[in-house]
This record gives C-alpha cells, sequence and structure tokens, in this order.
C-alpha cells in the first residue's frame, strides 16, 4: 500500500474521466498534485506531454515513476493501491466483476452516446456559432435514452448503485458522463 507518496494527475477538469479521477483522489485523501492540461489550448499535444501519454489523452497518472492512462484503469490502479474504503473497488470477486462489467460497457455505451449529445447541443455551436442540428441531436438523445434505459434495466435493478448497495468507481464514471449533459 502506498503512503508517503504524491499521485501526480495530468488532467482537464472539462473531461468526464478526469473529473471522475479527481473525484476518486479527493474524497479518499490521496496525496496528489493535480497538473492541468488545457486540451482547449492543444496542451496535450505539446512534446512533453507526448511523451507521457502518446494517445495526447488526459487523464494521465505518475506514481513514483509509473505512468497509467485511460481513467478507468487509472481509478482501478488508485483504488486497489491506496488505503481507499472497498466499496470503491471491491475485493470480493463477484462484487468486482459487476463492477469491471460496467466499466467495460460504460466505454462503448454511456461514454460516447452522452458525449455525443454534448458535443452536438454545446461544443460543436460554441465552437462554430452554427445553430444545434436538431435531427442528429434528435437521433443523439435516442441513443443516449436507449443507453440509459438500458443502465436501468441492466445495473439498477431496484439498488441504489450501480454496482450494488454501495457506490463505486462504476458510479463516478456514470455520474461524470451524465452530469455534463443534464438538461
Amino acid at each position: 500500500m502506498a503512503t508517503d507518496r504524491q499521485v501526480e494527475v495530468y488532467l482537464d477538469l472539462l473531461s468526464q474521466p478526469c473529473r471522475a479521477v479527481h473525484i476518486l483522489l479527493s474524497c479518499n485523501n490521496i496525496p496528489h498534485r493535480v497538473r492541468t492540461v488545457a486540451l482547449r489550448r492543444g496542451e496535450n499535444r505539446t512534446p512533453d506531454f507526448t511523451k507521457l501519454n502518446p494517445m495526447q489523452k488526459v487523464p494521465v497518472m505518475v506514481d513514483n515513476g509509473f505512468i497509467l492512462t485511460e481513467s478507468d484503469a487509472i481509478l482501478k490502479y488508485l483504488a486497489t493501491e491506496y488505503d481507499v474504503p472497498e466499496h470503491w473497488y471491491p475485493r470480493q470477486r463477484e462484487r468486482r466483476a459487476r463492477v469491471d462489467e460496467y466499466t467495460a460497457w460504460h466505454h462503448s455505451n454511456t461514454r460516447p452516446h452522452a458525449a455525443k449529445v454534448f458535443i452536438l447541443e454545446v461544443l460543436l455551436p460554441t465552437q462554430t456559432g452554427c445553430p444545434v442540428e436538431e435531427v442528429r441531436l434528435s437521433h443523439a438523445l435516442s441513443q443516449l435514452n436507449d443507453t440509459l434505459d438500458k443502465l436501468e434495466s441492466m445495473f439498477l435493478r431496484r439498488q441504489p448503485f450501480l454496482c450494488g448497495d454501495d457506490i463505486t468507481i462504476a458510479d463516478l464514471l456514470a455520474v461524470c458522463e451524465l452530469m455534463q449533459v443534464r438538461r
């Protein structure tokens, strides 16, 4: 278990996955230092940042020289390596498998469908000055609604959190995505 070291995280808090990492770090008092990487200014494409992550994406974590990318991997690493309550990433294999199941599903369902709505409704109109493309937005909202129906029927199933009775990293990933598109 880690005790006296400080995790360095490269984040842009406009990024939903970065917010999930930041919330886990802050809620569990994991010693960390945030290095802001402003995606809107292209700071993720600098040579120094590209050395950390050749994919030029955030978040990136550096822990005692160990570099890790991808929010899902970072969240699981932090929950395993640091002294955080077990509910975040359960040690019991079936409960952990449920968290893993959602996080795998998240990246091809919740994340892209929520992001598409945000891009069409907020980002493109803001960047281009053009009005919202209502037909495309309607289709994206329909996809997101289908995803939310599946999320409820597959994961919530009359339980308070996605993977059971306690909050997990799965819930952090989901809430950060869904709060972005909240109307």
